[in-house]
Protein backbone atom coordinates (compact mmCIF):
# COMPACT_ATOMS: atom_id res chain seq x y z
CA UNK A 1 0.00 0.00 0.00
CA UNK A 2 1.33 3.11 -0.44
CA UNK A 3 -0.39 6.52 0.58
CA UNK A 4 0.69 9.38 -1.81
CA UNK A 5 0.41 12.84 0.25
CA UNK A 6 -0.35 14.35 -3.16
CA UNK A 7 -3.26 12.63 -4.49
CA UNK A 8 -4.78 12.02 -1.13
CA UNK A 9 -5.69 14.67 1.02
CA UNK A 10 -6.05 12.16 4.12
CA UNK A 11 -2.84 10.98 4.20
CA UNK A 12 -1.87 13.72 6.50
CA UNK A 13 -3.90 12.98 8.79
CA UNK A 14 -2.99 8.89 8.61
CA UNK A 15 0.09 10.45 9.47
CA UNK A 16 -0.98 12.26 12.36
CA UNK A 17 -2.54 9.51 13.41
CA UNK A 18 -0.01 7.33 12.76
CA UNK A 19 1.91 9.45 14.77
CA UNK A 20 -0.12 9.14 18.19
CA UNK A 21 -0.12 5.46 17.83
CA UNK A 22 3.77 4.63 17.47
CA UNK A 23 3.83 5.06 21.27
CA UNK A 24 2.58 2.05 21.88
CA UNK A 25 0.06 3.35 24.79
CA UNK A 26 -3.53 1.86 25.47
CA UNK A 27 -5.75 5.37 23.86
CA UNK A 28 -9.32 5.26 23.21
CA UNK A 29 -10.39 6.36 20.15
CA UNK A 30 -12.06 9.36 21.74
CA UNK A 31 -8.97 10.29 23.28
CA UNK A 32 -7.06 9.87 19.42
CA UNK A 33 -10.06 12.57 17.99
CA UNK A 34 -9.28 14.59 20.62
CA UNK A 35 -5.62 15.34 19.91
CA UNK A 36 -6.31 15.63 16.20
CA UNK A 37 -9.28 17.64 16.43
CA UNK A 38 -11.51 15.67 14.33
CA UNK A 39 -15.26 13.91 15.25
CA UNK A 40 -15.34 10.62 16.78
CA UNK A 41 -16.60 9.20 13.94
CA UNK A 42 -14.04 10.38 11.72
CA UNK A 43 -11.56 9.04 13.62
CA UNK A 44 -13.50 5.69 13.57
CA UNK A 45 -13.39 5.42 9.73
CA UNK A 46 -9.85 6.69 9.83
CA UNK A 47 -8.44 3.42 12.48
CA UNK A 48 -10.71 1.48 10.33
CA UNK A 49 -8.91 2.15 7.32
CA UNK A 50 -5.59 2.01 8.78
CA UNK A 51 -6.36 -1.48 10.39
CA UNK A 52 -7.76 -2.76 6.81
CA UNK A 53 -4.54 -2.10 5.06
CA UNK A 54 -2.30 -3.59 7.39
CA UNK A 55 -0.67 -0.49 9.11
CA UNK A 56 -2.59 -1.12 12.12
CA UNK A 57 -3.69 -3.75 14.76
CA UNK A 58 -5.80 -3.82 17.56
CA UNK A 59 -4.88 -4.93 21.15
CA UNK A 60 -7.83 -5.86 23.47
CA UNK A 61 -7.57 -4.78 27.20
CA UNK A 62 -9.82 -5.55 30.43
CA UNK A 63 -13.60 -3.28 30.46
CA UNK A 64 -14.06 -2.83 26.77
CA UNK A 65 -10.33 -0.95 26.14
CA UNK A 66 -7.80 -1.00 22.97
CA UNK A 67 -4.99 0.18 21.91
CA UNK A 68 -4.09 0.40 18.63
CA UNK A 69 -0.86 -0.38 17.74
CA UNK A 70 1.18 0.45 14.29
CA UNK A 71 2.56 -2.65 12.45
CA UNK A 72 5.75 -3.17 10.97
CA UNK A 73 3.93 -2.19 7.52
CA UNK A 74 2.51 0.80 9.47
CA UNK A 75 6.34 2.05 11.07
CA UNK A 76 7.38 2.18 7.55
CA UNK A 77 4.53 3.89 5.59
CA UNK A 78 4.67 6.60 8.54
CA UNK A 79 8.57 7.35 7.67
CA UNK A 80 7.37 7.27 3.93
CA UNK A 81 4.86 9.65 4.19
CA UNK A 82 7.01 11.85 6.22
CA UNK A 83 9.56 11.72 4.24
CA UNK A 84 7.26 12.95 1.04
CA UNK A 85 5.21 15.56 2.85
CA UNK A 86 8.79 17.23 4.01
CA UNK A 87 9.84 17.20 0.16
CA UNK A 88 6.37 18.58 -0.93
CA UNK A 89 7.03 21.25 1.34
CA UNK A 90 10.62 22.37 0.61
CA UNK A 91 9.42 22.52 -3.19
CA UNK A 92 6.57 24.54 -2.33
CA UNK A 93 8.46 27.33 0.11
CA UNK A 94 11.23 27.42 -3.11
CA UNK A 95 9.31 27.89 -6.00
CA UNK A 96 7.01 30.55 -3.92
CA UNK A 97 9.92 32.06 -2.04
CA UNK A 98 11.31 32.66 -5.46
CA UNK A 99 8.11 33.64 -7.91
CA UNK A 100 6.97 36.47 -4.88
CA UNK A 101 10.46 37.81 -4.80
CA UNK A 102 10.45 37.98 -8.43
CA UNK A 103 7.20 39.80 -8.62
CA UNK A 104 7.61 42.35 -5.57
CA UNK A 105 11.44 43.37 -7.35
CA UNK A 106 9.50 43.58 -11.02
CA UNK A 107 7.12 45.77 -8.93
CA UNK A 108 9.29 47.87 -7.10
CA UNK A 109 11.29 48.85 -10.49
CA UNK A 110 8.19 50.11 -11.60
CA UNK A 111 7.80 52.81 -9.15
CA UNK A 112 5.63 50.50 -6.83
CA UNK A 113 5.59 51.08 -3.14
CA UNK A 114 3.10 49.52 -1.34
CA UNK A 115 0.70 46.70 -1.99
CA UNK A 116 -1.64 44.98 0.11
CA UNK A 117 -1.86 41.08 0.69
CA UNK A 118 -5.31 39.06 0.09
CA UNK A 119 -5.53 35.61 1.69
CA UNK A 120 -3.64 34.66 4.99
CA UNK A 121 -2.33 31.19 5.47
CA UNK A 122 1.26 29.74 5.84
CA UNK A 123 2.23 31.27 1.82
CA UNK A 124 1.59 34.60 3.50
CA UNK A 125 4.58 34.38 5.55
CA UNK A 126 6.77 33.43 2.94
CA UNK A 127 5.56 36.26 0.94
CA UNK A 128 6.25 38.64 3.29
CA UNK A 129 9.66 37.37 3.46
CA UNK A 130 10.16 38.56 -0.23
CA UNK A 131 8.41 41.60 0.34
CA UNK A 132 10.68 42.37 2.89
CA UNK A 133 13.65 41.78 0.48
CA UNK A 134 12.15 43.59 -2.34
CA UNK A 135 11.79 47.47 -0.09
CA UNK A 136 8.68 47.44 -0.36
CA UNK A 137 6.11 48.06 2.36
CA UNK A 138 2.95 46.26 3.13
CA UNK A 139 -0.24 48.33 3.14
CA UNK A 140 -2.96 46.12 4.19
CA UNK A 141 -4.07 42.22 4.79
CA UNK A 142 -7.47 41.44 3.60
CA UNK A 143 -9.06 37.76 3.52
CA UNK A 144 -12.56 36.68 2.87
CA UNK A 145 -13.63 37.50 6.07
CA UNK A 146 -12.10 40.09 8.98
CA UNK A 147 -10.35 39.12 11.93
CA UNK A 148 -7.41 38.12 13.59
CA UNK A 149 -3.85 39.48 12.71
CA UNK A 150 -0.87 38.83 10.26
CA UNK A 151 2.42 39.46 12.16
CA UNK A 152 0.39 42.43 14.26
CA UNK A 153 -1.58 43.71 11.27
CA UNK A 154 -5.16 43.61 11.32
CA UNK A 155 -6.67 40.86 9.36
CA UNK A 156 -9.48 42.74 7.40
CA UNK A 157 -12.18 42.02 5.01
CA UNK A 158 -12.10 42.47 1.50
CA UNK A 159 -14.24 44.96 0.88
CA UNK A 160 -12.91 47.02 3.39
CA UNK A 161 -9.48 46.66 2.15
CA UNK A 162 -9.81 47.17 -1.18
CA UNK A 163 -11.37 50.46 0.08
CA UNK A 164 -8.32 51.82 1.46
CA UNK A 165 -6.26 52.18 -1.79
CA UNK A 166 -3.58 50.03 -0.92
CA UNK A 167 -1.98 49.94 -4.35
CA UNK A 168 -1.75 46.47 -6.31
CA UNK A 169 -2.94 43.39 -4.64
CA UNK A 170 -0.75 40.43 -4.46
CA UNK A 171 -2.98 37.06 -3.40
CA UNK A 172 -1.22 35.26 -0.83
CA UNK A 173 -3.31 32.59 -0.22
CA UNK A 174 -2.20 29.64 -3.20
CA UNK A 175 -4.46 27.07 -2.64
CA UNK A 176 -7.78 30.04 -2.89
CA UNK A 177 -5.97 32.27 -5.19
CA UNK A 178 -8.95 31.55 -7.76
CA UNK A 179 -11.56 31.98 -5.78
CA UNK A 180 -10.00 35.16 -4.24
CA UNK A 181 -8.93 36.57 -7.66
CA UNK A 182 -13.14 36.05 -8.57
CA UNK A 183 -14.10 38.25 -5.31
CA UNK A 184 -11.52 40.91 -6.12
CA UNK A 185 -12.79 41.21 -9.90
CA UNK A 186 -16.82 41.28 -7.82
CA UNK A 187 -15.87 44.15 -5.98
CA UNK A 188 -14.07 46.19 -8.97
CA UNK A 189 -10.70 45.76 -8.79
CA UNK A 190 -9.39 45.69 -12.37
CA UNK A 191 -7.14 42.81 -13.45
CA UNK A 192 -4.21 44.87 -13.38
CA UNK A 193 -4.46 45.89 -9.91
CA UNK A 194 -4.24 41.83 -9.03
CA UNK A 195 -1.22 39.76 -8.98
CA UNK A 196 -1.79 36.25 -8.45
CA UNK A 197 1.00 33.32 -8.37
CA UNK A 198 2.18 31.83 -11.78
CA UNK A 199 1.51 28.53 -10.75
CA UNK A 200 -1.34 26.69 -9.01
CA UNK A 201 -0.90 24.60 -5.96
CA UNK A 202 -1.58 21.30 -7.72
CA UNK A 203 1.36 22.25 -10.66
CA UNK A 204 3.97 22.62 -7.36
CA UNK A 205 2.55 19.31 -5.29
CA UNK A 206 3.26 17.33 -8.55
Amino acid sequence: MNINPKHDPEALRSLLQMAELEKGEPISQREIAGRLGIALGLANAYLKTLVKKGLVQVKSYPRNRFAYLLTPKGFSEKSNIAYRHLNNFHNLYRITRQDSLTLFRSLHETGTQRVGFCGVDDFTEIAYLSLRESGLELSVVMDEEAGGSFLGIPVVSLEEGTRTGCGPIVITALPRAVQLKAMLHKLGVEEFDIHSPSYSYEEVLR
